[in-house]
């Protein structure tokens, strides 16, 4: 039973991990690109709507599950040491991941409470000062979780295939 939960969980980080890390990625490569050829008005009403829209049970699902399943995979390794050296690669993947979730709440979620605050868009909103206080510091901090769920999700990767060799 202990072998079935620690590939069940595995697994379950695996495909977790590579969501979140797929998720910025889009962010990164596409969606912010995008909106970037925007005016300014657009941007910020394009954003407020995203923010409010992510909101929602399949992220959460992915984007928390993504820890909890990696800590769970590295509680379910410790019984019997770990097997096959893949005990270091869940580690490795949840101090990855820690920094996405510590840059999520302390950078990316308060530039989008901020953007936000803004409120519906009237005559008298700013778009380009609300903009021009959210866009490059989220972008540099999204590409810094895009980089690190990434690179979770090779660590994470890597240990299914130590499994897979150990098993």
């Amino acid at each position: 039973m202990l072998a079935l939960s620690r590939t069940v969980t595995l697994i379950a980080s695996v495909l977790t991990m590579g969501l979140s890390a797929g998720l910025f990625y889009a962010f990164s490569c596409s969606v912010m690109l995008g909106l970037n050829q925007a005016d300014d008005r657009t941007f910020v009403v394009a954003m407020q709507r995203i923010n409010v829209a992510i909101l929602n049970p399949w992220f959460m699902l992915s984007f928390l599950g993504a820890m909890a399943f990696t800590i769970l995979a590295g509680i379910l390794r410790i019984p019997g040491g770990g097997g096959g050296g893949v005990l270091p690669w869940i580690i490795a993947a949840a101090i990855l991941y820690a920094v996405v979730l510590g840059v999520t709440g302390g950078i990316n979620v308060p530039l989008n409470n901020q953007l936000l605050a803004a409120g519906e868009p009237s005559a008298s909103t700013d778009f380009a000062a609300v903009r021009a206080a959210f866009e490059t510091t989220w972008n540099r901090w999204n590409l810094v979780r895009a980089l690190s769920s990434t690179a979770a999700f090779g660590c994470l990767t890597w240990a299914l295939v130590l499994h897979g060799r150990a098993s």
